[in-house]
C-alpha cells in the first residue's frame, strides 16, 4: 500500500475547503490545507460575503442617520457627517477576526496549512511553492474568480471589480455598475447610500437573472424608487479613463447606436468564473467543462480516482453555504461515511434593502412542471413590519396542486435573509403550505407573513 504524506489534502481554504479540511480531521484523517493567501477564508471572508456586509450593515445605519428616517420614531440627529475611513477599519477588523478565527479551527482540529498554491504534477500529488506532497485523496476547492469583461480593463482605481469595489477611498459621485446580479447590486447600494448616483448596465431585460419574475419586477421597482437609474438590454463594448473619468461606449444588446456615458468609477460586476487555470489539471487528465467547471458525481468525485471537487469550481450556485455543505458531505466521503447535499434545497439571498431571498424553483419552472398553487402575503399587511416602518416587499409561496407540497418560496423583505431558513428547513422535510399554515407563529414577528402566504395558497390568508 502506497504511503501518502496526508490522508487529504484540501486546495483552497474558502468556505467549501475550510470546512472540508475542519470536518476531514475531526473524523481522523491527517489533513492538509493548501491556501496562497496570507489569510484563510478565501474569496467570502477575505474580499466578498463578509466585507460587503459590513460595509451594507454600514451604509444603511448611515443612510438612515443622514436622511432622517429615525425622526419619525423620535430619534433626532444634527451635523452626521461620513467617516469612510473608519467605515473600512470596522470593515477590516470584522475580516480579521474571523480568518483568525478560521486559523484557530486549524491549529485546534491539527489541519496543515500548506502556504502556496497547488498544482497537480501527477496523481496523488501536489506541487505547493515548490514542495512536492502527496495525498491519499485530494479535493479540489478553489472557487471562482471575477469574469472579465472584454474590452474594459481593470485598474482597481476607477475601474473596479467587486474586490476594488470594497476598497474605494471615497465615494464617487457617478457609480456605473456594468451586471445587474447580485454583487452589483449589493455594491451599487453601499454607494449610493453613501451619496453615489448609481446607474445599473445590464445586458438582459431585467436585473436579478435566474430569481423568480415576479420578485425581479418587485425589486427593480424598489431600487428605481431608492434611486437606481438602469439601462437594460444594453451592452457595454469599451471603457476609457482619461484623467481619472471613466467614458463607456454601450449599445442595444439587440445592436443599434452606440452611446457614451461618463463616471467616476465603474464596477464591472457581470459574474464569476471557476477558478481552475493554474491546477495543472493536465497533468491528472481532468478536463473541465464548457463553463470551466469540473464535473462531478453524486458524491463530489471527478473522473480521475482519488480527485474530488466542491463549491464554485464544481456545477451549481455559486454561494458560500452551498460550498460549505458539499465541504461536509466530501469529508464524510472520503472517510467512508454518507456525505448528501440536497442541492433542491439551497437558499440565495440579495443582501439589498429590504433582502431578496429565495429557495427551490421559481414560479416559471415549477409552471412548467406541472399544476402548481400560489399564495402572496404583503408585508404592507403585516404587523411588524407596520410597526418598524419596513414593509416594502411580499412572501411567496409556490405548491404543488396535487400533492400541496411547496416547490418553492420567495420572499422580499428587510428579514428574508434569516426567513428563508424557515421554509428551507420545511421543504427539506417534504413540507406541504398546509403544514406552514398550521404551524404556530410568534406574534408580532415578520415570519407571520410566511404562515399568512401559505395560508394564501388555499385562498384562506386571515389579514388580507
Amino acid at each position: 500500500m502506497a504511503e501518502f504524506d496526508y490522508d487529504v489534502i484540501v486546495i483552497g481554504a474558502g468556505p467549501g475547503g475550510y470546512v472540508a479540511a475542519i470536518r476531514a480531521a475531526q473524523l481522523g484523517l491527517r489533513t492538509a490545507c493548501v491556501e496562497g493567501r496570507e489569510t484563510l477564508g478565501g474569496t467570502c471572508l477575505n474580499v466578498g460575503c463578509i466585507p460587503s456586509k459590513a460595509l451594507l450593515h454600514a451604509s444603511e445605519l448611515y443612510e438612515e442617520a443622514m436622511g432622517g428616517h429615525l425622526t419619525k420614531f423620535g430619534v433626532e440627529f444634527s451635523g452626521v457627517k461620513l467617516n469612510l475611513d473608519q467605515m473600512h477599519a470596522e470593515k477590516a477588523k470584522a475580516v480579521k477576526e474571523l480568518t483568525g478565527g478560521i486559523e484557530f479551527l486549524f491549529k485546534k482540529n491539527k489541519v496543515t496549512w500548506l502556504k502556496g498554491n497547488g498544482r497537480f504534477t501527477g496523481p496523488n500529488t501536489l506541487d505547493v511553492a515548490g514542495q512536492s506532497v502527496t495525498a491519499k485523496d485530494i479535493v479540489i476547492a478553489t472557487g471562482s474568480v471575477v469574469t472579465p469583461l472584454p474590452g474594459v480593463e481593470i485598474d482597481q482605481k476607477v475601474v473596479v471589480d467587486s474586490t476594488g469595489a470594497l476598497a474605494l477611498l471615497k465615494v464617487p459621485e457617478d457609480l456605473v455598475v456594468i451586471g445587474g446580479g447580485v454583487i452589483g447590486l449589493e455594491l451599487g447600494s453601499v454607494w449610493r447610500r453613501l451619496g453615489a448616483r448609481v446607474t445599473v448596465v445590464e445586458y438582459l431585460d431585467q436585473i436579478l437573472p435566474g430569481m423568480d419574475g415576479e420578485v425581479r419586477k418587485e425589486a427593480a421597482k424598489l431600487f428605481k424608487k431608492q434611486g437606481f437609474e438602469y439601462k437594460l438590454s444594453t451592452k457595454v463594448t469599451g471603457v476609457t479613463v482619461k484623467g481619472g473619468k471613466a467614458t463607456l461606449t454601450m449599445e442595444p444588446a439587440a445592436g443599434g447606436a452606440a452611446e457614451t456615458l461618463e463616471a467616476d468609477a465603474v464596477l464591472v460586476a457581470i459574474g464569476r468564473k471557476p477558478n481552475t487555470d493554474t491546477l495543472g489539471l493536465d497533468a491528472i487528465g481532468l478536463k473541465v467543462n464548457a463553463r470551466g467547471q469540473v464535473e462531478i458525481d453524486h458524491d463530489f468525485r471527478t473522473s480521475v480516482p482519488g480527485v474530488w471537487a466542491i463549491g464554485d469550481v464544481a456545477p451549481g450556485l455559486m454561494l458560500a453555504h452551498k460550498a460549505e455543505d458539499e465541504g461536509v458531505a466530501v469529508a464524510d466521503n472520503i472517510a467512508g461515511h454518507t456525505g448528501i447535499v440536497n442541492h433542491d434545497v439551497i437558499p440565495s439571498v440579495v443582501y439589498t434593502m429590504p433582502e431578496i431571498a429565495g429557495v427551490g424553483l421559481t414560479e416559471e419552472a415549477a409552471k412548467e412542471r406541472g399544476e402548481i398553487k400560489v399564495g402572496k402575503f404583503p408585508m404592507m399587511a403585516n404587523s411588524r413590519a407596520k410597526t418598524n416602518r419596513d414593509t416594502d416587499g411580499f412572501v411567496k409561496i409556490i405548491a404543488d396542486a396535487q400533492t400541496d407540497k411547496v416547490l418553492g418560496v420567495w420572499i422580499v423583505a428587510s428579514l428574508a435573509g434569516t426567513m428563508i431558513a424557515e421554509v428551507a428547513l420545511a421543504m427539506e422535510f417534504g413540507a406541504t403550505s398546509e403544514d406552514i399554515a398550521l404551524t404556530c407563529h410568534a406574534h408580532p414577528t415578520h415570519s407571520e407573513a410566511i404562515k399568512e402566504a401559505a395560508m394564501a395558497v388555499t385562498g384562506k390568508p386571515i389579514h388580507i
